[in-house]
């Protein structure tokens, strides 16, 4: 069984959200990473990079596919994990970690309550398996 870290929101295609103040960080969560194998390559956002929640941020290559990764809330990208350019692995190793992809400022506050509880994603979870 996936952990899901209780302090993060989720979203139904499997990234996590850290909320920090006017900022997010965002990455991947467990279950992603699990299913997309090991990832070779993480193709980061500009900084500057402005997005609607929903919308691509980035794109992730494993060794099995290439996968779209949304932004879980509007706003800006005010900085990039690059150390992820050079161990992608990192995301296999500690999605919740060392494997974050994106800080974003918070365009919209009120978004936060559309993502999902650390147990509300767990049901999410459960009816996949």
């Amino acid at each position: 069984m996936e952990f899901q870290p209780k302090e993060l929101l989720y979203t139904k295609d499997h990234e996590w959200a850290r909320i920090e103040g006017n900022k997010v960080k965002v990455g991947i969560t467990d279950y992603a990473q699990s299913h997309l194998g090991d990832i070779v390559y993480v193709d980061l956002p500009p900084v500057g990079k402005e997005v609607k929640k929903g919308e691509t941020l980035l794109v992730v290559e494993s060794v099995k596919t290439a996968s779209d990764v949304y932004t879980p809330l509007s706003g800006k990208v005010i900085e990039v994990n690059a150390a992820l350019t050079k161990t992608p692995e990192k995301v296999n190793q500690d999605p919740y970690g060392e494997g974050w992809m994106v800080l974003m400022e918070i365009g919209d506050p009120a978004e936060t309550g559309e993502l999902l509880s650390a147990e509300d994603y767990k049901k999410l979870l459960d009816t996949l398996s």
